[in-house]
């Protein structure tokens, strides 16, 4: 029996320049007086521009907000969503990485609804509904595109999750010419990040479905055979569209079958060091899963053949050693030390690791604060 629940974004183009077509899906969705969303990189790159422009020649008036951060904590998404309640916004449009992304969920509920942000936190709380939403990735990583998370920054270290379909986007726009200028390390990180995505939403102990296990499985072959070429010859259009299609349907994937330890692990890493969550993603993979090799290793061996072109041989350590392989050839830092993380910081990284237990949980071995140290303490 396949019993499951599937959700995900409406509507999906995945289109080289579908980008230029931002206005025709900006008026189909009503919208006359946009948010256009993003941080201040991607500002610099000068790619926003010139869709602006477009939206704003079919008559559209565009409300261009940058100042997007890394990690984007409360503060920054209240004060965003009274700008937009100020300037009567009727839509929205989230341009960028997962940050930009999550802020632009947030923004298209909070504006039409009295709902607190802290009434928010935690899985299906928010009550409202939404403006018209398009989500526009410029990052083949975090699938923020059609999940229906947002992931915000509550204190000095902490970070909390809004989990509600109400955040699902009416579009996701999918252009790969948006990702070419993408720099190498960050190609690298994000692609890093959404192969975590894929790998634990297939060994996820909850909501394990078929629909998942298929998503996750053309994901990394998309990925795992694109991922250096998109790294060290970043123009190349066919690698980066693989890169961000497999990167949107691991987003859709674990959006349904949640990720477990390597976030888990990852997060303190981000809170207290700033270290981007790719990056954070990328340095406790391969220990996890050598942790995790006795309870989901026939799970990693299924998942073999599509990472390594077909290769059914070898089990669950040709898997970790081809993951490695591939951390290896995008040239991704692999331990602590180089991240300037110090061996008296490691038990501070195991309690905070402990405080992530909504995804903890869905790990197929149970990790306990000695267990997360041991792991820690491998990599460092």
């Amino acid at each position: 029996m396949h019993n499951f629940e599937f959700t995900t974004t409406r509507n999906v183009v995945c289109e080289i320049g579908a980008a230029k077509k931002l206005s025709d899906y900006c008026k189909t969705l009503g919208m006359q007086r946009v948010m256009f969303i993003t941080d201040p990189g991607i500002l610099q790159t000068g790619m926003a521009q010139p869709l602006i422009k477009l939206i704003e020649s079919a008559g559209i008036s565009v409300l261009l907000y940058s100042d997007v951060l890394a990690d984007p904590p409360e503060a920054l998404v209240l004060s965003t969503v009274e700008i937009a309640r100020r300037e009567n916004i009727d839509g929205v449009i989230g341009f960028g990485g997962g940050s930009s992304m999550d802020v632009a969920k947030l923004v298209s509920v909070m504006t039409i609804n009295d709902q607190p942000l802290g009434e928010m936190y935690g899985i299906d709380q928010v009550t409202g509904k939404r403006l018209p939403l398009i989500q526009v990735p410029t990052t083949a990583g975090t699938g923020s595109e059609v999940t229906a998370v947002s992931i915000i920054t509550t204190g000095e270290t902490t970070k909390a999750g809004v989990v509600s379909k109400q955040l699902l986007p009416d579009l996701a726009l999918l252009d790969a010419e948006l990702t070419v200028g993408l720099p190498a390390h960050i190609t690298a990180a994000t692609g890093i990040d959404a192969m975590v995505h894929a790998i634990e939403a297939y060994t996820t102990k909850h909501k394990k479905n078929v629909y998942s296990d298929m998503l996750s499985k053309q994901a990394l072959s998309l990925m795992s055979a694109s991922i250096v070429e998109a790294v060290h010859n970043g123009r190349n259009l066919e690698a980066r569209s693989d890169m961000l299609l497999g990167a949107m349907m691991a987003g859709q994937s674990f959006s349904n079958a949640p990720v477990a330890a390597v976030h888990a692990l990852a997060y303190p890493l981000g809170g207290n060091f700033h270290i981007p969550h790719g990056l954070s993603n990328s340095l406790v993979l391969p220990p996890v899963l050598r942790f995790n090799a006795s309870s989901a290793g026939d799970l990693y061996a299924e998942l073999l053949p599509y990472v390594d072109s077909g290769n059914n041989s070898g089990g669950v350590a040709a898997f970790i050693a081809k993951i490695e392989g591939l951390i290896d050839e995008v040239e991704l830092p692999k331990t602590l030390r180089e991240m300037n993380i110090a061996e008296s910081d490691l038990a501070m990284l195991a309690d905070d690791a402990m405080l992530q237990q909504r995804l903890l949980i869905n790990n197929p071995r149970e990790v306990s604060r000695e267990d997360a140290l041991a792991i820690y303490s491998s990599v460092f």
